[in-house]
């Protein structure tokens, strides 16, 4: 069996923070899509952090194991025969019991109230929730919980896993040379940046390429990720609308439309679907963005959760969902990404990506459009909200220049008062235009991480 590839991961400080502040308190659960890593993030904190640990994915684990949670009355006998069964000694208060994979065991789960208030050892759990909900629906969920969501490594970890982060370093500690970098460094370090969009943040779409090189064969990782996702679709949607909502995602971002229209693709939306809706948001394989009826800090006071968009969570299968027509890309579509010549319009590759980047950091996404004066049919439309303390910062994406910003001029006029300073998000060298800020992607993260 090969050993899982140990990449840096930021949530690793989370794990940390949680293992000081709760002292056995309560377990941890570790929540996001499939195959973004959680399991190995887990068992390498317990290796680090612990002195001994006993992991029970309970989607190979035998009837042995899950007769054990049948009861919970003698605490005492079911930790000898766990040891037993494993062959590990626990130590009080420093050892720790993964539950991997917790939705295969909804007694597991609901066994953290007793274990937890026993207080011998640490709990940690890990599942995608849109598994975990439909598996536990009749069990006591355990109020000892304390949840963290895991996403797609992002670019920082992206240029970690390959060793490309020196650069990123120094950018992070040298903000003041920001605009001192040419259209030469910027091609460089948007290459980077455009490799990061065709592989994409998935721990084992980064492991093949490290290892061949090939993209094609990192395009082979991420189709059987994405048949995942439409396999666990298909089990709580077995009518398919959610594996055809999930597919629908790049060509209605390519219309350019101020919302997903759900009509378009379903005919009249059924009320029945907005649950199913809830359960794909909570699968963490998408990301939902919302337009805000009224731009001020605040943004989920004024959410109109009618109107979305949504964006895949990882560019990454974005990309190869949207050439999912072909077997597999060939490297002749990934090259001419990879080199800025493939004709297609790649805008709403690049809007996917910073909508990844804004979920990366834990923000929440929200948009906002209105109608111009002179064209009420025509709208203004603003990409992305952030704030900044009391003030917003309106962002737009490009994926290539720009020529004009229109949207973000007519915005500070509307909203003077609130704005802090609008902010353009593009592929070219960083710029300044009146109080307009013009960065490239690689900077994005970095911007919000300073706000």
């Amino acid at each position: 069996m090969e050993t899982p590839k140990i990449f840096k991961r930021k949530i690793y400080n989370k794990l940390l923070e949680w293992k000081r502040a709760s002292n056995g308190s309560d377990a941890l659960l570790i929540q996001g899509a499939r195959r973004v890593g959680k399991s190995t993030l887990a068992e390498e904190f317990a290796k680090n952090e612990y002195k001994s640990y006993i992991v029970l994915d309970f989607s190979k684990e035998g009837e042995d194991v899950f007769h054990l949670f049948d009861s919970m009355t003698d605490l005492d006998f079911f930790f000898f025969r766990l040891q037993q069964i494993k062959n590990v000694r626990l130590e009080e208060r420093n050892s720790v019991i993964i539950f991997d994979e917790v939705q295969f065991c909804p007694k597991a789960r609901q066994s953290i109230k007793f274990l937890v208030a026993d207080g011998r050892y640490d709990y940690i759990e890990t599942g995608s929730l849109i598994s975990i909900r439909k598996n536990t629906q009749d069990i006591l969920i355990p109020s000892e919980e304390h949840r963290i969501d895991m996403f797609p490594m992002d670019y920082e970890e992206f240029l970690w896993a390959i060793g490309k982060d020196v650069t990123l370093d120094l950018l992070h500690n040298q903000e003041k040379y920001w605009f001192s970098i040419d259209d030469s460094l910027n091609r460089t370090l948007m290459k980077e940046l455009r490799l990061y969009l065709l592989i994409g943040g998935m721990p084992q779409a980064i492991v093949k390429y490290i290892q061949t090189n090939n993209l094609v064969e990192v395009d082979k990782v991420k189709r059987r990720i994405l048949k995942l996702y439409f396999d666990d679709f298909e089990k709580i949607d077995p009518s398919g609308t959610l594996s055809e909502i999930f597919m629908s995602i790049p060509g209605e971002l390519t219309k350019n439309k101020l919302r997903f229209e759900m009509g378009s693709i379903l005919g009249k939306i059924p009320v029945s679907l907005q649950a199913l809706l809830h359960e794909m948001k909570e699968s963490m394989t998408v990301n939902f963005c919302y337009r805000c009826s009224d731009p001020n800090v605040g943004f989920g006071l004024h959410k109109y959760a009618e109107s979305f968009k949504i964006y895949v969570g990882d560019t990454g299968l974005f990309v190869t969902l949207a050439f999912w027509d072909r077997d597999v890309s060939d490297n002749t579509i990934y090259s001419k990404i990879l080199g800025d010549k493939l004709s297609v319009d790649l805008g709403y590759v690049f809007e996917n990506l910073a909508a990844q980047m804004i979920r990366a950091l834990g923000r929440t996404l929200y948009y906002y459009t209105w109608p111009q004066r002179d064209d009420l049919k025509k709208h203004y439309k603003i990409d992305f909200l952030l704030t900044c303390r009391d003030k917003i910062v309106p962002v737009e994406v490009k994926s290539g220049g720009y020529r004009t910003h229109k949207s973000l001029d007519v915005f500070c006029e509307k909203f003077s008062e609130r704005t802090l300073l609008p902010l353009m998000v593009y592929t070219k060298a960083p710029h300044r235009d009146t109080n307009l800020k013009m960065i490239p992607f690689y900077l994005f993260p970095i911007f919000m991480e300073k706000l």
